[in-house]
Parts: C-alpha cells; structure tokens; sequence
C-alpha cells in the first residue's frame, strides 16, 4: 500500500510518497513551472525513482498547494492549510500553532484534536508579508537566495522596514544602501519585518503554546532567528520544512484509504 502527496506550490512542487504504516519512502522538490500535469506526474515518477518504486502507482493521490486542482490523476485535493496542518502535526503531536510562510502567502493556524485547523488566518496585505518578499530583497542586493539566512544572522544593527507594500518595502531597501547599511543589516531588518508580520497573524488565532514553524523559508536561519526573537518562543523546525505540506496530503490520503475500508485504522489518526 502506497499513497501520495503533491503540493504544487508557487514557487516548488513537492511530492511525498507514504506508505501504509506511514513510513517516508520517497520525495522529490521540483521548481514549479507549467504545465502543472506534466510537472506533477514528473515530482512523483522522480519521488518513486529514488525510493526504489520505479514503475509502482500509489493507490492514492491527494493533492494540494495553489495548483493543486492541476494534476487529473489526483483522487482527493485538500487545502495548503489542512495539510500543512496534519503534516505539522504528525511530526509534532504536541503542536498547538502551525506559521506556514510560502512565497506569496503566510499563513497561522491553530490546532485542535489529530491536526485540525480550529482558526487560520492569513497575510491580507501585499507580497511583502510573505517569503517572496525576501527573495526579491535578496535579487536587489546581489546576494544568493542560500546565503541569506547566515548573512542576516551576522546582523549587529538590523536595519528597520516597515511598510506593509512590497513596492515600497523595496524603496526603503534603496534608501538604505544609499546610505551605506550593510548588507547583513538590511537582510536581518527584511527578516524581522516578516516577523512582526507574522506575529500579527499569530496573535490572532492565540499564541500561548508549542509552534511549529514550516515552509521553505525554514532553511534561512535569519529567519527563525528573527522569529525566535519577535515571538518569544522556540519554534519546531522540521528538517524538511518545504515536505510538510505534501506528507499532510499524504497522510489524508492514508485516512481516506482508512474510511473506505482499505486500510485499518491506525491509532496515530482518530477516527473521525
């Protein structure tokens, strides 16, 4: 018994494959790009590749992300916030808080029993609440996307950006290298803007226990740093924070299985 997860989101398609006892058997990341068929058939035949399944179909597919309607080999599709929340919530049981930042969206929820979404709330303003903005930060500054995070970190006087709209976000990026702000020091200002951002969304789902932090801007340590700072709490960092998404999927996937009887119930899944 296999199942599958794809998240096709705005920036990486990923794809999770499952299989009955809810063991990780394989994962592929692709860039998105169209057509989202072609690219969501190609992220789960390079998942199975490499976990030795060449030539198996898994026996479910649930879909998510923004292209998740896309893919027509899929049997379920389900929410990036659903997901992103049972998949937090299955590598962190105790999770009660889920801060999912995308590239154009971010996104705060709270849990209740087995990973459900009891409140969400997302960013309403432009893209300079969401990761996009920070890649577009670091294409003004010449900086690469993967140095970002040890860049900001080297901060000793984060530079502060405070408008909501990334146009003018941007402008006061400009105005910063003109007056000669270093580059650690603005990219460590970009990543506590997010931040406050973030807070803002968090406060108003409650933020009074453990949460976890996922999406790929995990990987920029800057980030968590300024996060960790502006929330006052320790986040749970998954090590494959872009992956959440697709293993929500597939562990939906698993529990549709359940309902129709193919599979058992297990008891890490409630019934429901």
């Amino acid at each position: 018994m296999l199942v599958a997860g794809i998240d096709v989101g705005s920036r990486a398609t990923k794809a999770v494959v499952l299989d009955g006892e809810r063991n990780l058997r394989a994962c592929s990341v692709l860039r998105t790009r169209p057509p989202f068929p072609e690219l969501a058939r190609q992220a789960l035949d390079e998942a199975l590749s490499r976990g030795g399944l060449r030539g198996i179909s898994p026996d479910y597919v649930a879909t998510t992300g923004f292209g998740r309607y896309n893919v027509p080999f899929r049997d379920l599709q389900v929410t990036e916030i659903t997901s992103a929340a049972r998949g937090a919530s299955f590598l962190y049981p105790s999770t009660r808080y889920v801060l999912d930042i995308g590239f154009q969206s971010t996104r705060a929820m709270k849990l209740g029993e087995g990973g459900r979404v009891r409140e969400f709330h997302t960013n309403d303003k432009c893209a300079a609440g969401a990761g996009g903005f920070i890649e577009r930060a670091a294409r003004y500054l010449e900086v690469g996307l993967e140095k970002v995070g040890e860049l900001s970190l080297r901060a000793d006087n984060p530079q502060t950006i405070s408008s909501v709209c990334a146009v003018l976000a941007e402008s006061e990026i400009i105005n910063h290298v003109s007056e000669g702000k270093t580059v650690e020091n603005i990219l460590r200002g970009a990543h506590l803007s997010l931040a406050t951002r973030a807070l803002a969304l968090l406060r108003r789902v409650g933020l009074d226990g453990e949460t976890t932090f996922v999406g790929g801007v995990v990987y920029q340590a800057g980030m968590v740093r300024s996060l960790e700072e502006t929330l006052k709490v320790k986040l749970n960092v998954p090590a494959q924070p872009e992956l959440v998404g697709a293993l929500g999927a597939a562990l939906l996937a698993l529990q549709r299985l359940e309902k129709q009887g193919a599979i058992p119930k297990s008891p890490v899944e409630p019934a429901t």
